[in-house]
């Protein structure tokens, strides 16, 4: 909970790392994930390295835990995950502009220098 009382909104950015597959290529693991992640409800975007997530605290927490359950049950017997979470309680973010928030304002810094 934040000082307010409201619960924390969390913009993530994660990378899942299923191991001990016996192949290099991850790419049906991580389609399971997406699969996980569209059920969730929750704003998110893949990258080439990971995957931007965002919304309440235990939501966020909750996805990337039914990622890990979902890749076991492919047959992944580890998985490694990268994981980090920003919060603030200094202004109120809506739903879903965590992200593209931040890169918008760094897009508008870049216009400014532009003659």
């Amino acid at each position: 909970m934040s000082t307010s009382g409201q619960e924390l909104y969390a913009v993530a950015d994660f990378c899942l790392i299923p191991m001990g597959t016996g192949e290099p290529s991850v790419g049906p693991y991580i389609a399971e994930c997406h699969r996980v992640l569209q059920k969730s409800g929750l704003t998110f975007k893949m990258h080439g390295y990971g995957t931007n997530l965002e919304g309440p605290w235990d939501d966020v927490c909750a996805a990337i835990r039914d990622c890990h359950l979902a890749v076991h049950g492919q047959g992944a017997p580890r998985i490694a995950t990268d994981i980090r979470i920003g919060t603030r309680t200094d202004k109120t973010l809506a739903p879903g502009s965590g992200n593209a928030g931040k890169l918008a304002r760094v897009q508008e810094i870049l216009a400014a220098d532009k003659p």
